[in-house]
C-alpha cells in the first residue's frame, strides 16, 4: 500500500490517543481489511470475580480496526465518523487471553462506507463479538 501504512499509523497510535491508553497493537491487514490486536490488562476487567473483560476496550479495539480497514481499502486517511455501530457478543472473553479485532471494508459511497468484523481469542470460528458498522465521512 503506498498511501495508508497501518502498520505505521497504529505504531504513532499505540504511543498516544486512546490507542496508546488501551496498548492496542498492529497485527496484520490486506486490501480491505486490518487485524489489531488488545492485550489483556487487569485494568481492563469488568468483573473481577471472572476476570472478564468489559465491553469498552472491544468496543474500541473494533471502533480503531474497522476504521482502518476503510483507509486501507481507500489506501488513504480520510476523516471519517462513526455512524452507527453494533456489537453482537457471543461470549465472554477468556480472561488472560489477548482479543484480536478484525475489521473488513466490504463498500464505500460518496459519504459513507460499510464494514464488518469480528473480536476473536485466536480461532475466528470461535468469536467473542460480531460487529456491523457505518463510518460517515466528514471531509470530500
Amino acid at each position: 500500500m503506498k498511501g495508508f501504512d497501518p502498520e505505521l499509523f497504529t505504531g504513532y497510535a499505540s504511543r498516544v490517543g486512546h490507542g496508546g491508553a488501551l496498548g492496542i497493537r498492529y497485527q496484520d491487514h490486506g486490501p480491505d481489511w486490518v487485524e489489531l490486536a488488545l492485550p489483556y490488562q487487569d485494568r481492563f476487567v469488568g468483573v473481577i470475580e471472572t476476570g472478564v473483560i468489559a465491553s469498552g476496550p472491544i468496543i474500541s479495539l473494533m471502533d480503531m480496526a474497522l476504521s482502518m480497514a476503510i483507509w486501507v481499502k481507500l489506501d488513504r486517511f480520510r476523516q471519517q465518523a462513526t455512524l452507527d455501530m453494533r456489537v453482537d457478543y457471543l461470549r465472554a472473553a477468556t480472561p488472560g487471553e489477548p482479543i484480536i479485532g478484525r475489521g473488513e471494508c466490504y463498500a464505500v459511497t460518496r459519504s459513507v462506507a460499510f464494514v464488518r468484523g469480528l473480536a476473536h481469542q485466536g480461532e475466528p470460528a470461535d468469536p467473542v463479538a460480531h460487529v456491523a458498522a457505518s463510518f460517515m465521512f466528514t471531509k470530500w
